[in-house]
């Protein structure tokens, strides 16, 4: 994220960071870069130990889905790893749309649909071995093709998606559960928030997801990998003075063209 906004080169007097957590992404942006940076969480004891930064920082708690600013204030709007847990995504999006100034910069990340694909494959079979069914154990992710088409709708335009995957090996499937689980271990601190999930799994459905993810996705050395997806977009809010694409029909030169540029060179 911090790369990302580095690469518009402006200065952005006044900054939101949505999810902000600890304050993770504060630590490696600059005040020449962020004049003053608010940082919006729900987890009150998050911000209350959220690290030092050299930005002047005003902290707030609220909801990613209702967020407590007039229209047109930031001029710039950054989140990270903290968007897959909103309830209402679209409405998300249409809230840090609209606390955007005109030619504002969304700049965020969050997990995709791959995440954890692994552990969800292993505990599913296991269930349907064991226990005739299945109900999810993982939080629900959004996929990338959705993606763009949810950040169109909440009016950004010259949208930029990329896609990108880390992956974290672990002795077993136990040990992968207790990172998720622990607190703020890997910054995730993850676990799953379905209102339908079962309120416990049975030992011998849990050992049979280890077998079966040993057994499906383990390395040569022993080791089982856990797969995280992570998406980042870019998206802006309309301004007269952006680019825009010319019109259709406008260009002076044709595709088929392009076949002789070796003889004019």
């Amino acid at each position: 994220i911090a790369d990302r906004v580095f690469d518009i080169t402006r200065t952005f007097p006044l900054a939101l960071d949505v999810g902000s957590g600890r304050g993770y992404i504060a630590q490696h942006l600059t005040k020449e870069t962020i004049e003053k940076l608010i940082q919006v969480d729900i987890a009150e004891n998050a911000l209350k130990n959220a690290v030092e930064s050299e930005i002047p920082t005003v902290k707030v708690v609220a909801d990613e889905e209702f967020l407590p600013f007039k229209e047109d204030t930031f001029d710039l709007v950054i989140s990270s790893l903290s968007l897959h847990w909103v309830n209402d995504l679209p409405k998300a999006f249409r809230e840090i749309h609209q606390v955007l100034k005109p030619d504002g910069v969304f700049i965020g990340a969050m997990l995709g649909g791959d995440t954890l694909y692994e552990l969800r494959c292993s505990l599913q079979l296991a269930e349907l071995e064991r226990e005739g069914g299945f109900s999810p154990h993982v939080s629900p992710f959004t996929a990338v093709s959705d993606l763009g088409h949810l950040l169109s709708r909440a009016g950004f335009n010259t949208l930029t998606v990329d896609t990108d995957e880390i992956q974290v090996n672990y002795p077993g499937l136990f040990e992968v559960m207790e990172d998720l689980q622990g607190k703020y271990i890997l910054c995730m601190g993850e676990s799953n928030c379905s209102w339908n999930r079962k309120p416990l799994l049975h030992r011998e459905t849990m050992l049979a997801a280890a077998a079966i993810y040993r057994e499906m996705y383990g390395n040569s050395d022993g080791s089982v990998p856990a797969t995280f997806q992570i998406y980042y977009m870019i998206g802006w809010k309309f301004h007269e003075s952006q680019a825009r694409p010319a019109q259709r029909g406008s260009a002076t030169v044709s595709f088929g063209d392009l076949a002789k540029i070796g003889g004019i060179l």
